[in-house]
């Protein structure tokens, strides 16, 4: 968590901010009494990550009903990562540099007990689409990356 909280966006990779942009995006339309995956779909769609739409969508609703504590993202023209936004970056990269066990214990910290499987189950079917579709979140953005 800590390799992105309050880093600039445009230092981090393409499925980070992708991500970022993702979770600000629900935030807002939910905010605005919208259904969160129409406004998303297309942008989804776009970025080859159709398959992960649901996925995160219920992974976003188990943190908005189950969280432990409250989480809060920024507006969408932040320039900066948030710590809860950073918590989510990390519990997607989690799955593949700690393993499942590590990431459930995390888990556990975060959600109420009964939404653990259901959050694993997610975060792990929208890592397997991003890395299908190339944009598998890391840490840093490449030179050519920062600049687009």
């Amino acid at each position: 968590m800590y390799q992105y909280v309050d880093r600039p966006l445009d230092t981090l990779d393409e499925g980070c901010r992708f991500l970022v942009w993702s979770m600000r995006a629900w935030v807002t339309a939910i905010g605005h009494k919208r259904c969160p995956a129409q406004l998303l779909a297309p942008a989804f769609a776009k970025w080859r990550m159709i398959g992960g739409l649901q996925p995160f969508h219920h992974a976003m609703l188990l943190l908005n009903r189950d969280a432990l504590e409250t989480f809060a993202f920024c507006p969408l023209a932040c320039p900066h990562v948030s710590e809860h936004e950073a918590v989510v970056l990390e519990l997607v990269t989690s799955l593949r540099d700690r393993g499942p066990q590590a990431t459930r214990e995390t888990l556990e910290l975060l959600l109420a007990g009964e939404s653990v499987g259901d959050m694993l189950e997610a975060l792990s079917r929208l890592g397997a689409v991003m890395s299908i579709a190339g944009i598998f979140p890391g840490e840093v953005a490449t030179a050519k990356n920062a600049r687009n």
